[in-house]
């Protein structure tokens, strides 16, 4: 069976990793079966080389995405360099006949630039919020994702995402057993737990230009499990309440509650990688009133659980 036609999006300075994701899963080294026909393509065919000084040959140009399946983009070098007019036409000209287009990693950043996902929901990966909002104001960015299908719109998060957004793609044509016997043979999980959301550094504001501010911060991190309220801490502070949740929102970006739930589920995250203690004790330490309120907002935050986020990201 090889009626799957993949059409795969090189351009020059592409990454090897990314592009190989892609040429891997949908080649014929994977399966037992041909389950796809892959087209490599590139806006002028011939030689393209990597970023890395690897080489892929692209036999096929721009006019081969539409008669495609799937298009892939898996790559794009620079977020705020628009693509080429004949490269954005013919990835709407694909859309329009029917092909579900595949954004992977800064990928995304090519579909919103061809319009595709105005107004719709899509994925990137997460260093590289602020350039795809600014940019793409009328798409949803869900940061809390690996990966995004709306109506045939494929976008995922960074890197690794791509392996499985693809997983996805082979899952949802071929189905679990296929998905899942490729993936051993791949040695990766067939679907990972939770989101992107695990993988973002979420560091805490500690110093800002405001000076009362900034003592205020230091009396929070040196005292983190002890319980607050905006009362105590503006007396602290010599300030009206109202004061200090004007300045602190001001200089931080953040409420005060908010600041505190934060530094407290970054130093839980600290624990978890570094201390063998029971997760009862990390919430305790952490500075959270229960280990059922820690757990929940640690899910909320993170999308796993606390003994998740352990086994991932446990220091040896």
């Amino acid at each position: 069976m090889s009626g799957i036609s993949v059409a795969i999006l090189v351009t020059q300075g592409f990454s090897t990793y990314h592009v190989s994701v892609p040429l891997i899963l949908f080649g014929n080294t994977v399966s037992d079966q041909r389950l796809f026909t892959r087209l490599i393509c590139a806006e002028t065919p011939g030689l393209i080389w990597s970023g890395e000084g690897t080489a892929i040959q692209a036999d096929h140009g721009l006019d081969a995405l539409a008669r495609a399946d799937i298009v892939i983009v898996p790559f794009w070098a620079n977020v705020r360099e628009k693509p080429s007019a004949p490269l954005l036409n013919a990835l709407v000209k694909a859309r329009d006949t029917g092909a579900q287009i595949v954004g992977l990693c800064l990928g995304t950043f090519v579909l919103a630039y061809a319009g595709l996902l105005d107004g719709r929901v899509a994925a990137t990966h997460w260093e590289y919020e602020r350039d795809f909002r600014e940019q793409f104001p009328s798409v949803h960015l869900n940061l809390n994702e690996l990966y995004v299908d709306n109506d045939g719109l494929i976008t995922s998060a960074g890197t690794a995402a791509a392996m499985d957004c693809c997983l996805y793609l082979i899952r949802k044509y071929f189905g679990s057993l296929t998905a899942n016997g490729i993936a051993r043979r791949m040695v990766t999980p067939p679907h990972r737990e939770g989101g992107q959301a695990q993988y973002i550094d979420h560091p805490v504001t500690q110093k800002t230009t405001d000076c009362r501010i900034n003592m205020v911060l230091d009396y929070l991190l040196l005292n983190i499990q002890a319980p607050h309220d905006i009362d105590s801490l503006a007396v602290y502070a010599s300030m009206s309440r109202r004061t200090l949740t004007r300045h602190f929102s001001k200089a931080t970006g953040m409420s005060v509650i908010e600041w505190i739930t934060a530094a407290r589920l970054h130093l839980s995250q600290a624990l978890l990688e570094n201390i063998d203690l029971p997760v009862e004790q990390v919430a305790e330490q952490a500075g959270f009133q229960s280990a059922a309120t820690f757990r929940l907002q640690f899910r909320e935050k993170f999308g796993v659980s606390p003994r998740a986020w352990r086994k991932t990201f446990r220091s040896e």
